[in-house]
């Protein structure tokens, strides 16, 4: 069944403007709610507000901008004529922040269902709705009981009338673990430990040496500074790439530091936008080209150098060396797969290499950077190698 939503957008914060509008993770808590009922597929995407001030046009762009289908509603009656009949919706409280994974659960309920938190100190914010619970700002409702309170509403707060329609009519509750708690917000500063902690969950998994013990601190301080920006993850992706291949042009031009200064600078990049798309709910596919461009670029630099130092006193050794280390973290990395190999942060990477090869670059020792990344690769592929047919044996 079509699952729509319903965002509430009229209520004022502590100073006097719009809940909607405090800033969340470098945009606005509408757009975070917004694009948190996107990821749980809901479509069409309906804020109910009064006014439209012009920071609350600004964010419906951007979300427009980004394909998501958000339309604005001055009361409930308009609301209902946005919705498909017999379709469910999913309710947002106004200045709810909820966890993605709440409203996901909740739009694959059958049935009209209702998030709850207990009745104690701690969710004295949140509206009472029985002597034990207190609603927890997220529900899933029926068309048809949006209609009917639209029609009998009068003067009285829809989103308020729409649950206890909803509780009247049996809706399920659904008790919310403490894990993934809402927060009703009502100034910028009840925001910022639940904007900490989205942060610290767009965290990826490290999956090699370099990310988990040498960029964190840039990751981190780049994901804080960027995502109060426009920048666009997919940005960073193409950065990462002009910059591996600049480096694969420098080699064959023998700007040997400049060459490397590249390829440390593009380390990060792909992590960041990572977590930039992970924050604003968009998640970068794992069929993105751009993505998957950085490791065949890696090789054309790896390449380049090899090819720069047969010219300059190292032979035919030194692009040999090169070849190898190219084949060899080639066919471990189609050899590991999907697979999680034990181990597998200190195996060869695109960000290992690169890191590896900064000893050899500070001592001048070009060929001797090729040859040990030839054994390194080497290294990884036996391992790897190993490591499956052990388990394809047992």
């Amino acid at each position: 069944m079509a699952v729509g939503a319903l965002i509430g957008a009229y209520q004022e914060d502590d100073s006097g403007g719009l809940r909607a509008l405090l800033p969340l993770a470098g945009r606005t808590l509408l757009e975070y709610q917004a694009r948190c009922a996107a990821a749980a597929g809901a479509a069409p995407i309906v804020v109910l507000v009064e006014r439209i001030p012009p920071a609350l046009h600004e964010a419906f762009e951007r979300l427009r901008t980004d394909g998501l289908p958000i339309v604005a509603v001055s009361d409930g009656d308009e609301a209902a004529t946005r919705f498909e009949a017999g379709s469910l919706i999913l309710l947002v409280g106004d200045g709810i922040a909820p966890t993605a994974d709440l409203l996901a659960q909740l739009a694959e309920e059958p049935e009209p269902a209702i998030a709850i938190v207990p009745d104690d100190e701690q969710h004295k914010a949140f509206e009472r709705i029985d002597a034990s619970s207190r609603w927890a700002g997220a529900a899933v409702v029926d068309g048809r009981t949006l209609g009917a309170t639209a029609a009998m509403l009068g003067d009285w707060d829809l989103q308020s009338t729409l649950l206890r329609r909803a509780l009247q009519d049996g809706a399920l509750r659904v008790p919310v673990s403490a894990a993934g708690e809402p927060l009703l917000a009502e100034s910028a500063a009840q925001l910022a430990g639940f904007e900490r902690g989205l942060i610290a969950s767009s965290r990826g998994v490290r999956s090699d040496w370099a990310s988990r013990y040498v960029l964190p601190i840039v990751e981190e301080f780049a994901t804080e500074r960027l995502m109060d920006t426009q920048v666009r993850p997919q940005w960073l992706i193409w950065g990462a790439l002009a910059l591996t291949v600049a480096a694969a042009f420098a080699f064959s031009r023998g700007w040997l530091w400049p060459a490397m200064a590249l390829l440390v600078v593009s380390t990060p990049l792909d992590l960041v936008a990572r977590r930039l798309a992970t924050l604003r709910l968009k998640p970068m596919s794992s069929r993105a080209i751009s993505p998957r461009l950085l490791w065949p670029a890696a090789g054309l630099a790896l390449l380049a150098l090899g090819w720069r130092m047969v010219w300059h006193g190292s032979g035919w050794g030194a692009l040999v060396a090169a070849l190898s280390a190219g084949a060899f973290a080639e066919a471990a990395r189609l050899e590991r797969g999907h697979a999680e190999v034990p181990g597998r942060i200190w195996l060869f990477s695109r960000r290992n290499a690169i890191f590896t090869a900064i000893p050899f670059a500070l001592a001048s020792a070009w060929t001797a950077c090729l040859i040990a990344l030839a054994l390194y690769a080497a290294a990884s592929f036996f391992y790897v190698q190993h490591w499956h047919h052990r388990i394809t044996s047992d």
